[in-house]
């Protein structure tokens, strides 16, 4: 920490990805105001001054900079996990604070710019072109698959891959919806992973913090089910990636702050998915990365909003931390089951929920859907990994049955064709015994549903090696989906109980443990 008068920071944002600024900025003995749309109540009882504002407001923003300024002094403003670095760099400008200039800030916040500015620089990026509302599709050039994003806009909300041009109207209209600009961009598809990267800029000189390998799911969305901090790659290729990143940040004319980047890694090189000029969210700056380093990150990022040095930017430690994500299908949620079994889990640091009892859950087309969050520290990659996915795994959000959007999600083939299920089948065999297979059969004779109910087991069951959202393993979500439901396999139908075919396989294969548990809750509720 570093020594001299307690300093006055105004950070933009009041909900959980700026909770580690607030703390860190208060361990300093530093006079916090929080400025946001809401702010939670976990920051409310940090913070010195909280103010209402909309993040978006630049001018009602500067008015709550200037009055603090007047009243106590003001001497940076911060923002971290927020696409209002714009924000950040107006109000820094006009009250002559440390910060970016306003034109650097919107060339990493605005797509379209920051595109342009990479191709007059020669940092390799996507191909692209850009739309505004009411322009259709002209010829550009690129091949399918494309991906269509909004220009202004963060957490993957609005993004999709586009396969074909029958997807590309719907995917323009809901990008264009996600718009504050009312501009699209689609661009290429770059296949490959994705890293997301930090670094700290002082005076010019790029210090690349960390580097973590992102896990993007659910297609065509881009959803993150979580990151390993860090990287698995090896040191030759870690650099490459470094080096692009640095590349556009330098393009862009970050200078004095930090800097978030998405790099993709593809068989034709490194290519610069987006930088923003902030730290990332996502857990990553806040969380896993002073858990694997025991560095600070954002604390470095505040130093140079107030004007002074970022301090000692070495790894203290080097251990490894995985954050996963946990997710539902659409319905109402009944009950959440397994928190206790998580939150007790050796090498669990971080446990985030962000859904209850009696609310709607929904299934994540971008990063805000998400019903919680699990953060691990180990010292070694397999072990982060494995806790951090079994804590994911032990959580279950039962939802209440009979619910038609629960049933659209699981049984509708349209619905099926938007949504990516949670288990695919990859062997023939059962793959034509499930196209062949009857719904259910039913016994002659209600009173055998006493017997229980079985299911009609698949050929090759144990052949199936493809895992859930959550890196559940066939055969275990399987044996979970039965212990919860009570259901047992069969071979063949003829019994004198009630049998599940295509009925219960096509719960489970689209909704994963919760989908069949949801079919088994909605049975029995039809017949209490």
């Amino acid at each position: 920490m570093p020594a001299g008068e307690a300093k006055t920071i105004m950070i933009l944002g009041g909900g959980v990805m700026q909770f580690p600024a607030v703390r860190l900025a208060k361990a300093k003995n530093w006079r916090v105001i929080v400025a946001a749309g809401e702010v939670s109540a976990e920051i409310a009882a940090l913070a010195d001054f909280t103010e209402a504002v909309d993040l978006k407001d630049s001018e009602s923003m500067l008015a709550v900079a200037r009055k603090y300024s007047r009243r106590t002094g003001l001497d940076g403003v911060f923002t971290a996990g927020t696409d209002f670095s714009t924000t950040v760099a107006y109000v820094a400008a006009h009250c002559g604070l440390p910060g970016i200039p306003f034109e650097v800030a919107r060339a990493a916040t605005d797509k379209e710019l920051m595109r342009d500015c990479f191709c007059r620089y020669g940092v390799p990026s996507p191909r692209f072109f850009t739309l505004s509302a009411g322009e259709r599709p002209r010829r550009h050039g690129l091949d399918f698959p494309l991906v269509v994003k909004p220009v202004d806009n963060m957490g993957a909300r609005g993004v999709r891959r586009v396969d074909s041009r029958g997807e590309l109207e719907s995917a323009l209209n809901d990008a264009m919806a996600h718009s504050r600009a009312q501009r699209v961009i689609v661009e290429e598809y770059l296949d490959g992973p994705e890293l997301s990267l930090d670094a700290i800029v002082f005076r010019g000189e790029i210090t690349i913090c960390g580097v973590a390998d992102r896990h993007i799911c659910l297609p065509p969305f881009f959803v993150e089910m979580g990151h390993t901090m860090p990287t698995r790659l090896d040191a030759k290729t870690r650099w490459k990636v470094e080096q692009t990143f640095r590349q556009g940040i330098r393009a862009l004319g970050i200078e004095n702050g930090a800097a978030k980047g998405d790099i993709k890694l593809t068989g034709g090189g490194c290519f610069v998915g987006e930088i923003a000029a902030r730290l990332s969210g996502g857990y990553m700056s806040g969380w896993t990365f002073p858990y694997a380093t025991g560095l600070e990150v954002t604390e470095a990022a505040l130093n140079i909003a107030v004007g002074l040095p970022p301090g000692h930017l070495a790894h203290h430690y080097r251990l490894v931390s995985a954050e996963r994500a946990f997710i539902s299908i659409p319905g109402i949620v009944r009950r959440i089951e397994g928190l206790e079994d998580a939150r007790r889990m050796e090498g669990l640091e971080a446990f985030f929920l962000r859904t209850a009892t009696g609310e709607a859950a929904h299934f994540p087309i971008d990063n805000m859907g998400k019903c919680g969050n699990v953060i691990s520290r180990a010292p070694t990659r397999e072990h982060a990994v494995r806790v951090a996915e079994q804590a994911a795994q032990a959580v279950l959000i039962r939802l209440e049955p009979d619910n038609p959007p629960t049933t659209t999600h699981l049984f509708s083939r349209k619905q099926q064709d938007t949504a990516p299920p949670a288990l695919v089948l990859t062997e023939e065999h059962n793959l034509r015994a499930l196209a062949e297979m009857p719904a259910f059969i039913a016994p002659a004779d209600p009173s055998a549903y006493s017997a229980g109910i079985a299911v009609l087991d698949l050929p090759l069951r144990e052949r199936e090696r493809c895992r859930d959202w959550h890196g559940l393993p066939f055969g275990e979500a399987l044996k979970r989906a039965l212990d919860e439901t009570g259901f047992h396999l069969r071979r063949n139908g003829r019994s004198n109980q009630m049998v599940l075919g295509s009925v219960f396989w096509r719960a489970f294969l689209q909704g994963g443990v919760q989908g069949a548990v949801y079919l088994g809750d909605t049975l029995r509720s039809g017949r209490d």
